[in-house]
């Protein structure tokens, strides 16, 4: 059977004639979009347009949130406004890509309609003066503007307290300047302590419910998303980002088929949009739900359907204009597909893609590293760890520290499993366990579900393969603290505390194993099923 996204693709594009006229005139609808109510001094009869536009912002529509802004300013030339929300559809924070030479010729324009038009309020002032600090040309970096904007957001916050949107774009940009490195969360705890109150007096407002899945978007507070991201694809079901969104939340607590309902439906829209996009941000729509889909299967057990996803992604014809989205799910679903089955010479053989974005090529290398030495091609494998370090040097070059210090995890990784079977196991374990510390001392970007695979799932592994099976077992279980219902874990979770003679703990987690995971395309499944069976015949037998 083939995918029910590459059948639905087939379709779409042998409509596309119809489907593009119907797009052309369709104007989408609060209960397609969300419903937001964003008071301007423009003409009223922009005032549901303008709304219309905020409710596509909210959901990273960005391409159809552009073009519903200048739509508005030709309907109202004086619609100060409207160029601001040009300017916001070219901020990207969240994921480091934006058109900054676009964005800034937008405020600009906002800020000379909004000093020559007396209806401009100061609070529409306010938001533009705010959003300028992101364009603003001073030689700083893109981190000390993002700061600045936040520190303006939050003015605009107190300046106005009835205005739920200064609000809602305060708590955004609080979680863009997150540090990742901030282990007690205080910006996404802020964050939620704004956005909380406010969703439950505005229930349909997109941007409240998307926003709280992105701050909440960490091993510690996913669970108090999960309303949210049961709400958010209800809230805008015409978006292909509000239905791929909850799948953040799904995936950190480990909730495999409510993700791959959310990606399916988020990849059937992005196929559409797909239509009609003038650049790549559809694309990156589809790529980013296919990688979290490709997880999900991949953790449930479904492999043939995982496989698809690899297939579908490489049938696709390229296009320019991919962004980071984009360029690191090529990379990482095929990397992740052979990871995680244990491919290992499929891993080796791999082709280095990222499309010039230095540490989504280290994605394919370090697949190539790990699967050369896990199948002794040591040569190919040292030629990965020299490509990973060279990576990480060119991306410590560009000031990215976060970037850089993922490939650099990444190096350690390969270089622990050329230690181990070069017979140093006690250098491999050594290595490995910097990598897993390195590799928690940040916390994943939003681009990705997560790790190729957790260093410290492969510390498991080597300490299993060191014959340390307790050892094994808790390391195994610090992987399922942050990573509930990994696949990998649970089944060396099981393995390691049959070993180690705890027959408890292997029994809990075979038995969670075939809890999560269906089918019987993969044997460590088919074995979790048989010891199941085997303890409760033992329990019953042992029962007076």
């Amino acid at each position: 059977m083939r995918h029910p996204t590459i059948m639905l693709s087939t379709l779409v594009l042998a409509a596309a004639p119809t489907v593009r006229a119907q797009e052309h005139h369709h104007e989408l609808s609060e209960e397609e979009v969300g419903s937001v109510h964003f008071s301007t001094s423009c003409s009223g009869s922009v005032e549901s347009g303008f709304n219309r536009a905020v409710a596509l912002l909210h959901s990273f529509q960005y391409e159809k949130t552009r073009e519903a802004f200048v739509e508005i300013s030709r309907q109202d030339p004086q619609c100060a406004m409207a160029h601001w929300g040009v300017a916001m559809s070219h901020y990207h924070g969240l994921w480091e890509n934006s058109d900054l030479a676009a964005g800034r010729a937008a405020i600009l324009r906002a800020q000379d309609i909004a000093a020559a038009n007396s209806r401009t309020t100061p609070r529409e002032k306010a938001y533009i003066d705010a959003l300028a600090e992101i364009y603003r040309q001073d030689g700083k970096s893109g981190t000390a503007h993002a700061q600045a904007f936040e520190e303006k957001m939050g003015t605009v916050q107190a300046a106005y307290p009835d205005d739920s949107e200064a609000a809602i774009c305060h708590a955004l940009v609080l979680d863009i300047t997150a540090p990742k490195t901030d282990k007690t969360l205080a910006n996404q705890r802020k964050c939620g302590e704004i956005l909380e109150p406010i969703l439950q007096k505005q229930p349909h407002h997109p941007g409240v419910a998307h926003y709280l899945i992105h701050c909440y978007d960490n091993p510690v507070l996913a669970e108090k998303a999960l309303v949210a991201a049961r709400t958010y694809a209800k809230i805008a079901p015409a978006s292909a980002h509000a239905n791929h969104m909850p799948s953040h939340i799904f995936t950190r607590v480990g909730s495999w088929d409510e993700s791959i309902s959310s990606n399916i439906r988020s990849m059937d829209l992005a196929t559409k949009d797909e239509i009609t996009s003038l650049n790549g941000e559809a694309r990156d729509q589809l790529l980013h739900a296919m990688d979290y889909l490709e997880y999900a299967y991949l953790q449930s057990g479904r492999v043939k359907q995982a496989n698809e996803v690899v297939v579908e992604m490489q049938s696709l014809k390229p296009i320019p204009g991919l962004t980071l989205t984009g360029v690191y799910a090529l990379a990482a679903i095929p990397a992740r597909h052979a990871i995680e089955l244990g491919s290992w010479d499929q891993a080796a053989k791999l082709s280095v893609r990222g499309e010039g974005v230095p540490w989504a090529q280290a994605i394919t290398w370090t697949a190539i590293g790990v699967g050369s030495a896990r199948s002794r091609d040591l040569g190919r494998a040292a030629e990965a760890e020299k490509a990973l370090a060279a990576l990480r040097d060119e991306t410590s070059k560009q000031n990215n520290t976060y970037w850089a210090n993922q490939v650099e995890v990444q190096r350690r990784e390969v270089a622990a499993w050329i230690a181990e079977k070069n017979g140093k196991s006690v250098d491999s374990m050594a290595i490995m366990l910097t990598a897993a510390e390195l590799e928690e001392s940040m916390d994943k970007h939003a681009v990705t579900p997560g790790a190729i695979a957790p260093a410290r799932e492969m510390l498991a592994q080597l300490l299993a393969l060191e014959h340390h099976p307790a050892e094994s077992l808790a390391e195994y279980e610090a992987v399922l603290k942050v990573a509930p219902n990994r696949f990998n874990a649970l089944y060396g979770a099981a393995t390691a505390a049959e070993t180690a003679g705890n027959p408890s703990a292997a029994a809990r987690y075979f038995r969670k194993l075939t809890e999560i995971a269906v089918g019987d395309e993969r044997q460590e499944l088919v074995t979790a099923r048989k010891k199941v069976v085997l303890t409760a015949k033992s329990e019953r037998y042992t029962q007076p």
